[in-house]
Order: structure tokens, then sequence, then C-alpha cells
């Protein structure tokens, strides 16, 4: 079982390591859109978690794994108090869906501070008594997804709980690459797909791994790639990070002298997403969805690692 589950990132890369979803819920349409487009056979519930009734869905019943690739948490004095709280009512609620789900194993993705900054240390106590009463065993730990192949430097906050008897089998997934894939490497092919001459030119400078990516706020402004420090590191890639583009550059595009846009495919790419991989919706819309998303092969990762210790 999946909740938030966004654009469903987290739910592929799992699928990929043999977990086959029994729902999935969000209570965005948009993402709800986008998962029931491309995996017509999933239960896709559109809810609020916080408003969610276990006992009204009995396929909850016995499950192997519950997920969470939570709303970002952010820390209250960054942001307004309202939003932080939505967020941390979202965090505390998906723990509490054990208490009815008893999933076997129960993973959470969010933001590397979680793991150990002092502003978080009320949420983690409340989590540790949660769990410890209900059974479970639990490690936080924090993965870099560019150590799993996908071309961007996103750290990952996770929470791996599995029940007593399934938890000294469990392992932390170890990196699959042993060289982070750059920019130019993961998008080379798709920035010269319409003829554009630079095309190998922009990949030889593009030789770092991208930026975060972050989906912004669905209450604020468009579309782009992330705060100032992160544009500028866009920009030593020969890229505009200030908005997306509609399409990747044409043979008539100069471009060797200026910054270029990359589109939300481009973007899904930095995020590993497979190709088929379809997203609903306006271009700000799909790129939020994109950025807000867990990369799959983390997921895959996580995944075989909870199956490992769930078979042992």
């Amino acid at each position: 079982m999946d909740v938030c589950a966004g654009a469903g990132g987290l739910a592929l890369g799992l699928e990929q390591a043999g977990f086959d979803p029994v729902l999935l819920l969000d209570r965005k349409p948009v993402a709800c859109e986008t998962l029931r487009l491309n995996r017509p056979a999933w239960k896709v519930l559109e809810m609020d978690l916080l408003e969610f009734v276990p006992d009204e869905h009995p396929e909850t019943y016995d499950v192997d794994l519950l997920s969470a690739g939570l709303p970002r948490v952010k820390s209250s004095a960054t942001v307004a108090r309202a939003e932080t709280e939505e967020e941390l009512r979202l965090l505390e609620a998906a723990v509490l869906l054990t208490h009815s789900v008893q999933p076997r194993a129960l993973l959470i993705e969010n933001v590397p501070g979680l793991v150990d900054a002092p502003e978080f240390e009320t949420v983690r106590e409340f989590i540790r008594k949660e769990l410890e009463h209900l059974g479970y065993r639990f490690r936080w730990f924090v993965l870099n997804a560019a150590d799993f192949g996908v071309p961007q430097d996103r750290k990952q906050g996770v929470l791996v709980a599995l029940k007593k008897q399934y938890f000294d089998s469990f392992r932390q997934p170890v990196p699959t690459v042993t060289e982070h894939v750059p920019v130019g490497r993961a998008l080379g092919h798709s920035m010269a797909a319409r003829g554009w001459p630079h095309a190998d030119a922009w990949a030889a400078r593009a030789l770092s791994v991208a930026p975060t990516l972050v989906g912004g706020s669905d209450n604020r402004g468009g579309a782009d790639l992330g705060p100032t420090g992160t544009k500028k590191a866009w920009a030593r890639m020969g890229v505009n990070g200030g908005a997306l583009a509609d399409d990747v550059p044409g043979p008539d595009f100069d471009g060797a002298s200026g910054l270029i846009k990359i589109t939300d495919s481009q973007a899904a790419l930095l995020q590993a997403f497979p190709t088929d991989w379809r997203f609903t919706g306006r271009k700000t819309a799909r790129y939020r969805q994109i950025g807000h998303a867990s990369p799959p092969p983390v997921g895959k990762a996580l995944g075989m690692a909870i199956a490992d210790a769930l078979r042992a």
C-alpha cells in the first residue's frame, strides 16, 4: 500500500522490486490521473491521507509493505507555521496508519534532516514510541539517489521499520553504481533529438550530476529548477534554471553562446523515470509531479532490501 503516492516514483520502484500495490492514495487529482494512465490495473484512491479510514478498504488488511513518499517537512524557522504543521500531520498520519494496517514493513521517504536534525527530535521521538509500541524495530538513514544511477544529487532521508522477527535480516541498500551519471550523458540524446548541432558540445560541458530537482509549492509561481544557488549550478552546465522549455532545441537554435532550457520530459529523465512513463496535466503541473517524486531506482533498491528481509 502506497500513500501520498504522487506521480508514482516510489510505487514504480517498488513494483520493479517485486511488490504489487493493492492500493495507492493521493489527494491531488492530477497525480491520480498520472497513476491511472500508466497503470490502469492499480487501484488508485483520490483522498487526503488525513481522511482515510482503513476499515473501509479491506484490501489493506494484510499487506507486506506500507510505503509513503510524503510531502517534504521543513524547519519551522524557515517556512510558514501552518504549512509546516500540515506536512508534519501527514508524517504522523502515515505512522499512525500502521496501527490499523499492521504491515510487515513500513517505508517512509522524506528530507535528510528528518534522520538526525535537532529540530525534528520531537517528531522522531513520537515515531519511536509508536513503532516500538506496535512491535516494530526501525532504522533511519540517508541515501543519495546519485549512488543508484540517478543523474541527480538528491539526498533522501529514509525510515525503514519491520516487525521484530524480520528486522535483523534487513540490510541498508548499497550503491548500485561506481560512477555517477552526469547530466550531459543523461540528456545528450534527447538534446540532439530535433537536430540541434550543438548538442554534443553542450553534453561535454554538463559533466556533473544535476542539483536536486524541486517541485515547488502548488500555491506559488510557475515551474523552475530551484532557488538561486541551484540556478547558478545549472548555469555552469549551460542550463537556464529559471523556466522550462516546451521542446528541445531544433536545428536553428543557436545556444552556443547562451543557456538552454530543459523540458519537463528531460526533468523526468533526471529523476530516472522510464521514458514511457507519462505525466498528466499542463507543463507546470507535470513538472511539479516530477520534482516532488521519489526516483524509481531508489525505491527499487529499498524495495529489494525490504523484500530480502521479509523472505529471510
